[in-house]
């Protein structure tokens, strides 16, 4: 079980701006499922959709960009729950760079990996482990995908979504598992104990040249872009 709730050099839970959310928010004072959904509610939303500078920054990182994809978010939801006494791990994935697209346009999307590193967690209370996968896209980004597709009501793929029931996608939690990406799950590269164990044995696939180029330049026109639709401006995937 202390595997379940150490910290790492990722999850920094004794960093200031962690304690002083959490202490803040008052997460420590709820039961255990209210603690969890609060948690799991602060990051999928308030923590908007968006990409950092890499998959392994610390969760302080994190909180302070204010904004996320999978493996960042995944990294925070963790480092919050261990931070009120709520034990998690990850499980590494790859998916396919389909569903990115719309949130990758144009070169970008061509020269990105076709299995793009994908990761959830996993959070237990009592025997029973749900996977909180439904915390990658903010509720506000979501509307607009389903405002501008309303016709689609079951499997839909694009702009970081791929789910078989896109009217109403399982992304809320009440001891339950959610999803909002696992239809584009390619290869299951097991649990880890932490992010950091995770990446120690796997990492996106780019060049050295194309990791520069994201840091510096392609994830902030992929972030612009996410704004735009986050406000509604979407274009329809070609």
């Amino acid at each position: 079980m202390n595997n379940y709730l150490k910290e790492s050099k990722l999850l920094n839970y004794s960093d200031l701006s962690i304690q002083k959310l959490v202490s803040q928010r008052r997460w420590k004072q709820l039961d255990e499922v209210a603690k969890i959904r609060a948690i799991y509610d602060f990051v999928r939303d308030e923590i908007k959709f968006g990409y950092n500078a890499s998959d392994d920054i610390a969760a302080s990182e994190i909180l302070k960009d204010g904004y996320g994809q999978c493996n960042t978010k995944a990294t925070l939801l963790m480092t919050l729950l261990r931070a009120t006494g709520i034990p998690n791990r990850i499980r590494g994935f790859t998916i396919d760079k389909a569903l990115q697209k719309g949130a990758i346009t144009g070169i970008w999307y061509v020269l990105t990996p076709r299995n793009i590193l994908h990761s959830w967690v996993e959070v237990q209370v009592g025997d029973q482990w749900y996977a909180l996968e439904g915390v990658i896209v903010d509720k506000l980004y979501l509307s607009k995908l389903q405002e501008k597709y309303e016709d689609c009501k079951k499997i839909f793929c694009g702009y970081g979504v791929y789910t078989s029931n896109f009217e109403n996608p399982p992304i809320e939690w009440d001891l339950n598992n959610t999803y909002i990406q696992d239809k584009g799950i390619n290869e299951d590269f097991g649990l880890f104990d932490t992010p950091d164990e995770l990446y120690a044995k796997h990492e996106q696939i780019l060049n050295p040249i194309k990791k520069f180029l994201y840091r510096i330049l392609v994830r902030h026109l992929m972030n612009k872009n996410v704004a735009k639709i986050r406000m509604g401006k979407l274009s329809e995937i070609i």
